[in-house]
């Protein structure tokens, strides 16, 4: 069988990929970057400054918004459900810490109050967030 070379004036129908491939890798690197960034808090807050902060892992984190709203890991969670929310997010890892994230508006009873239901829940180390003073 033998192939003939395409005559004079005939379409060749080939589709060159590589640009497309690039846009594909151009998109997939935005859209990795774009997710990181929103992937940080669901809650919108304002965390309080101090001199000096030290960074510890965050598995568990409860967010108090200034509206008072309470995130457990970005999750919309009411205040009765906190406690349950966070003893099943402990019964898998019982040595995760359990960071606060409270807004500067936010009062220190209802941080304490969350503080409270997070060691009710079984949490054995319990951090609170904090951002470095610029």
């Amino acid at each position: 069988m033998a192939f003939s070379a395409p005559k004079k004036g005939a379409i060749m129908a080939e589709i060159n990929i590589t640009p497309l491939t690039d846009i594909f890798l151009v998109l997939l690197i935005i859209f990795m970057v774009s997710s990181a960034a929103m992937v940080e808090s669901g809650a919108k807050i304002s965390l309080p400054e101090v001199e000096s902060t030290s960074s510890a892992t965050r598995e568990i984190t409860v967010s108090v918004t200034p509206t008072q709203e309470i995130y457990v890991n970005n999750v919309l969670t009411a205040y009765e459900d906190i406690e349950g929310s966070l003893r099943e997010l402990l019964a898998a890892n019982p040595e995760a810490p359990v960071v606060l994230e409270g807004d500067r508006q936010v009062l220190f009873g209802e941080a304490v109050q969350v503080l409270s239901l997070a060691q009710k829940a079984g949490a054995t180390q319990i951090a609170i967030a904090a951002e470095r003073a610029r």
